[in-house]
């Protein structure tokens, strides 16, 4: 059953085949692929056949938490990129993540759906932590996930066969635990 989450002003909702010309959109603009992969198209029959059904496969893996949600505006139902809150190794954690289009940075999107993410994860999942992890020198990606609440963790490296600039600076761990959710919410 497609399962829905609103905000004031964003529709979270199951991704679906349907989805695909947006999510090529989105995969194909150089500044939204900047940190994933230096801004490389990403070919519409690898996101066809490969990527969007392990999206989709995602739904049965986790039940009731699924991986990934679309993001629409409520208004006009216009596709401003996904969300994600996927189980990481810990069964009570799992790892925020989201990827909007260009037009929907600076409006807030990134924050409002990440924290309608993180409350449903603590209030209907049974969550005890919830982590994002970005390039460090992603600002605007680590900006939404301060203004989300989450809190710096830590600074890692990892080996990278083709490094994309800035990678000598390392990833960043954000975090939030259901405690200090809970104190921040208060």
């Amino acid at each position: 059953m497609p399962e829905f989450l609103t905000t004031e002003r964003l529709i979270l909702r199951d991704l679906a085949e349907t989805d695909l010309d947006d999510l090529v959109a989105l995969d194909n603009d150089p500044e939204v692929m900047r940190y994933l992969n230096g801004g490389k198209p990403v070919p519409r029959e690898e996101l066809r056949d490969t990527i969007l059904p392990k999206l989709l496969r995602g739904y049965q893996r986790y039940g009731d938490r699924p991986g990934y949600w679309a993001a629409e505006t409520r208004a006009g139902r216009q596709f401003l990129g996904w969300f994600a809150l996927t189980p990481t190794d810990r069964p009570d954690e799992a790892e925020l993540g989201y990827r909007l289009r260009r037009s929907a940075w600076g409006a807030g999107y990134g924050t409002e759906g990440s924290k309608a993410l993180i409350r449903k994860g603590f209030t209907e999942l049974g969550l005890t932590r919830v982590i994002a992890q970005t390039m460090a020198v992603n600002a605007a990606s680590r900006r939404v996930m301060e203004k989300s609440g989450l809190i710096y963790a830590r600074t890692f490296h990892e080996t990278w066969d083709d490094p994309l600039p800035g990678t000598e600076l390392g990833e960043v761990e954000y975090a939030l635990d259901v405690e200090e959710w809970r104190r921040l919410e208060a």
